[in-house]
């Protein structure tokens, strides 16, 4: 990850300094263990994230697939994100994020989705500044409850693009992260902050799980 990392709200939590990168064989080591599987859908990252932690052998035991949406009818058409939300927003939006990792699960059959969309550069994008990233993460809601798990501190869940058969299946949010660096440094920064996300979602606990009174 670029060094000068900017970060809104929360969002500091889940993209970390470049010395503290995610190790990717932990994170396919920890949804072995727990039985989960992921899928990808990426546009800025352009596959970079399903490459990053295919580097693990054996991944193949919880990385089901990716999709690389890097075209709106892409998303549109393979992911399912509503044409709409997507005419609407433009592809860099926090509601189209989140609709990205559902659809990534969805069409792999896997019980946790993860994606990235924003502007790497070098100009904006949709009236969006260079640096705008949003990570999205989606896992089934019959997947919340065996694995006992919320969604990590400053995601927030979609206000629109979900159907309600949607919102019955999945919990799905998304992250904002604000990212300073050149095309390539956003780039990287992006798939750091989307292995940290799946991360931390493994690692919740419900609430009331360590309170303290």
């Amino acid at each position: 990850m670029p060094e000068g990392l900017k970060t809104e709200g929360d969002a500091g939590e889940v993209a970390r300094e470049a010395e503290h990168r995610t190790e990717p064989r932990s994170l396919i080591q920890r949804l072995g263990h727990r039985g989960a599987t992921l899928a990808t859908a990426e546009s800025l990252t352009a596959g970079g994230l399903c490459s990053r932690i295919a580097e693990v052998p054996g991944t193949s035991v919880a990385l089901l697939g990716g999709v690389v949406a890097y075209s709106s009818a892409v998303k549109r058409n393979v992911l399912g994100v509503d044409a709409e939300l997507l005419e609407q927003r433009g592809a860099v939006d926090p509601d189209v994020a989140a609709a990205m990792a559902r659809g990534a699960a969805a069409c792999t059959g896997a019980d946790i989705g993860v994606s990235t969309t924003g502007v790497a550069g070098p100009a904006p994008h949709e009236g969006k500044d260079v640096g705008t990233v949003y990570l999205g993460l989606a896992c089934r809601k019959s997947t919340v409850r065996r694995l006992g798990v919320r969604l990590p501190e400053g995601c927030e869940e979609p206000r629109a693009g979900l159907s309600a058969a949607e919102a019955q299946e999945w919990l799905s949010a998304s992250l904002l992260l604000d990212l300073d660096g050149d095309r390539e440094e956003i780039r990287d920064a992006s798939v750091e902050g989307a292995l940290k996300l799946v991360e931390d979602f493994l690692l919740t606990v419900p609430p009331g799980i360590g309170d303290q009174d």
